[in-house]
């Protein structure tokens, strides 16, 4: 319980900047040679799927902000060396631009938010910020922004989270808990042409992005049902009846995880087919299934069950409480997303795996970043800033947060130089990954991606 009043809680934050200047934020110092990110890379491998590792690396490869986005852990290490407050939130743990996207709510109704949590944890708000900064300075680069610009827009990022954390920070718990941002109002509230259309296209794509839609594309007949269509080594179908029994079990055990409501609904459904399925860059190596429910002949169910590891932020801001690491993602999922999957669960498996479960393909879109203009690309920074505020906002102390950021702009012209320099360092990791695989230190599919 909180004990103290607002004010005392603010002005705690603001003392906080004689220890920690808000200036120090954009202090980078270059990782030492004995910091081989390769080596780091092949660390990360451990307990993955070994024959999907050259999957991971050839999506890697395409460009240093594929690198950035498959090398949360990277990043994670590199974090724990940088300036704190002591302030902690849920943090998001990979809170990079395309982590954020719209989705259905319950309601069925548009939402914008974080999208992914397979990282979360309780953790420093500082790290989130400065991850996300610096994947717009990475992203603009990639798309042929100017420098001027793509410092710009990590500035535009970090100013939009300190604002919004001052408007949450003034709420009630309860009237931040509810907040969301609604797809539609953004169409609506768009301050330019290309704001809105960027904001149509994400609606307009979301709505697109539904089961119904994937459902004929990825399944083929079989008999009197459908299965999955295989497409090796992207999409392996398990036919192995021992690992069909695992796999029942599985479901079985996930639904425990829901509450009587839910429970209700998918034992209505049954089991018709059921495939791996590589997917993200991050991700791959780990173990995702997706599962076909049925019920009658009516339209399908089709879940998403995914493999939960320790957060990449364990090693530096503490292990989970939760000893299924499918919870942990849950209920750091339900702490600091503003409206989630009804279907939202976990399960271990009998081989000791624990795992996550879905929608697949809920309207969910994340914008392509090849597809953002610059205008675009500026509203998508104020857009995500907000978001992360609002998820920092709902789980840590606002108050607090707020009174350490101040009404001035150093600490967002601090995070827009980290991000420039942690920008320059991702540019050399990529390089670094990229002259291991031609020197055969390491094999990589550059097709499969």
């Amino acid at each position: 319980m909180i004990r103290t009043s607002f004010a005392d809680r603010q002005q705690s934050g603001k003392a906080l900047r004689q220890t920690v200047p808000r200036t120090s934020h954009g202090d980078w110092t270059a990782r030492e040679a004995g910091g081989d990110v390769v080596s780091m890379l092949e660390r990360s491998n451990a307990g993955r799927l070994p024959e999907l590792a050259p999957i991971r690396f050839g999506r890697m490869l395409q460009n240093p902000f594929a690198f950035l986005r498959g090398a949360p852990a990277v990043m994670a290490c590199d974090l724990a060396g940088t300036p704190l407050t002591g302030l902690t939130v849920q943090a998001c743990g990979d809170c990079h631009l395309v982590n954020f996207g719209v989705f259905a709510s319950p309601e069925r109704k548009l939402v914008f938010d974080i999208n992914d949590f397979d990282e979360t944890l309780r953790g420093p708000w500082e790290w989130d910020v400065k991850r996300l900064a610096a994947s717009f300075v990475v992203a603009a680069r990639v798309n042929g922004f100017s420098e001027e610009r793509a410092a710009a827009l990590a500035v535009r990022s970090a100013a939009s989270y300190r604002l919004h954390m001052h408007e949450f920070a003034e709420m009630s718990p309860v009237e931040v808990w509810y907040f969301h941002i609604d797809a539609d109002d953004l169409v609506a509230s768009a301050p330019d042409e290309e704001s809105r259309r960027l904001s149509e296209r994400m609606a307009s794509k979301a709505r697109q992005r539904v089961g119904e839609r994937l459902f004929p594309k990825i399944t083929e007949p079989m008999g009197q049902g459908r299965q999955f269509v295989e497409s090796p080594p992207l999409t392996t179908r398990v036919v192995d009846e021992r690992a069909l029994r695992i796999v029942r079990h599985g479901i079985e055990r996930y639904l425990q995880s829901l509450d009587g409501s839910r429970r209700f609904l998918l034992e209505r459904y049954r089991l018709e087919d059921y495939a791996m399925r590589v997917v993200g860059i991050g991700s791959v190596g780990t173990r995702c299934f997706v599962a076909l429910l049925v019920c009658d002949d009516r339209t399908p169910l089709l879940l998403q069950i995914k493999e939960a590891r320790p957060s990449v932020l364990a090693p530096y801001a503490g292990p989970s409480p939760y000893a299924n690491q499918g919870q942990r993602v849950v209920a750091g999922q339900r702490m600091i997303q503003a409206t989630s999957d009804i279907f939202l669960g976990w399960l271990r498996a009998r081989d000791g795996h624990d795992y996550f479960v879905r929608q697949l393909r809920d309207m969910k879109y994340s914008v392509a970043i090849d597809a953002l203009a610059p205008a675009g690309l500026d509203r998508y920074a104020e857009l995500c800033g907000w978001t992360l505020a609002g998820a920092h906002a709902r789980s840590g102390d606002a108050a607090a947060i707020d009174g350490y950021l101040g009404g001035g702009d150093q600490f967002d012209t601090a995070i827009g130089k980290f991000a420039v320099a942690y920008a320059d360092q991702t540019e050399r990791d990529h390089a670094a990954l990229e002259m291991a695989w031609r020197a055969g230190r390491l094999v990589a599919d550059t097709e499969a991606v």
